[in-house]
């Protein structure tokens, strides 16, 4: 018996976990994969809005928030599998066999890349399919590349590849492009970057690596196929939602709903960081708030709920 489980060890889990520690809670996180930091290993690019640092990518920031892990008095377990999760009951079963219990779940297992879903696109990963424009740019520089997307990511990666690329696709489903102004209008002044709107492409063609895409117009009669030999999938993220599906309330896009209070309908069940936060998925947010109904420890260090509950603030105190 726990008193809080946190499932997800990216910037959310962890800055509930310190949290968490600090009210004298006994807390468990629970991480899948080998390494804590979550989507800080996918970040290559600088990030300089995050408020009192600077780093050159996300496994430098990752560097600095996992300094304490290994001194922290909260429980850390990596490559767990869960097999699934009862949240009424807060029971979570290991597919090791084991079964843990909590009196307070709090789930944060952030976001994935979407995917397109269409043929090749598996298959050439590594072989043609960029995963990180600002990481991988080096390994394509001359060749011509296509990007799938329309927002800010999509238009962003477009403009740094086209600083060393000879022709950049963009390809949007839609008529008009998401990605704010200043990231469109230098968009429209690059020689090297086309731009096919209310397109879609429906295939990734290659043996060993990629040649060609498939790109079907909204006014064409059938695909047309494009010679590249790089492309970069940039349509947005969707939560990692998969385990607690039909037992609490989310949106049309499959982010958890919770309340001001990171409550999510489910009593003591809190959802914190990009899994609940569709409109501003930012590391600062992941790592500030916090849910603001927090069962409080006994007086006694790890002395359990005590039956009390209080409200704990939503920010992390300086």
């Amino acid at each position: 018996m726990h008193d809080v489980i946190i499932i997800g060890a990216g910037p959310a889990g962890l800055s509930t976990a310190f949290w968490c520690d600090e009210l004298g809670l006994d807390t468990l996180v629970l991480e899948q994969a080998e390494q804590v930091g979550g989507q800080l290993h996918r970040v290559y690019n600088p990030i300089e809005n995050y408020l009192g640092l600077k780093t050159r990518n996300g496994k430098e920031l990752f560097e600095i928030f996992s300094r304490d892990v290994d001194s922290a008095e909260f429980d850390l377990w990596t490559q767990t599998n869960i097999a699934s999760v009862d949240l009424k009951a807060k029971r979570i079963s290991l597919s090791s066999g084991e079964d843990l219990q909590s009196i307070a779940i709090v789930i944060a297992t952030g976001v994935r890349p979407r995917a397109l879903g269409v043929p090749g696109e598996k298959e050439f990963i590594g072989k043609g399919v960029i995963e990180s424009a600002a990481r991988d740019r080096q390994l394509f520089a001359g060749k011509d590349v296509c990007i799938v997307g329309g927002g800010d990511a999509a238009v962003e990666n477009a403009l740094l590849l086209a600083e060393i690329f000879p022709t950049v696709t963009l390809v949007y489903r839609v008529k008009k492009l998401r990605a704010r102004r200043e990231l469109t209008e230098p968009l429209v002044s690059s020689h090297s970057i086309t731009v096919f709107t209310e397109s879609v492409l429906t295939r990734i063609i290659g043996e060993e690596e990629v040649v060609a895409v498939e790109i079907l117009r909204k006014q064409g009669l059938k695909p047309f196929q494009l010679a590249v030999r790089g492309v970069l999938i940039r349509i947005g993220v969707e939560p990692n939602t998969e385990l607690f599906l039909e037992q609490f309330k989310t949106d049309e896009k499959g982010f958890i709903e919770v309340n001001n209070q990171q409550e999510t309908m489910v009593p003591m069940v809190f959802a914190i960081g990009d899994v609940s936060n569709p409109l501003a998925p930012t590391i600062s947010s992941a790592t500030t708030v916090k849910p603001a109904t927090t069962p409080a420890a006994s007086q006694s260090r790890r002395g359990g709920f005590g039956g009390r509950r209080f409200n704990a603030p939503r920010t992390t105190p300086a």
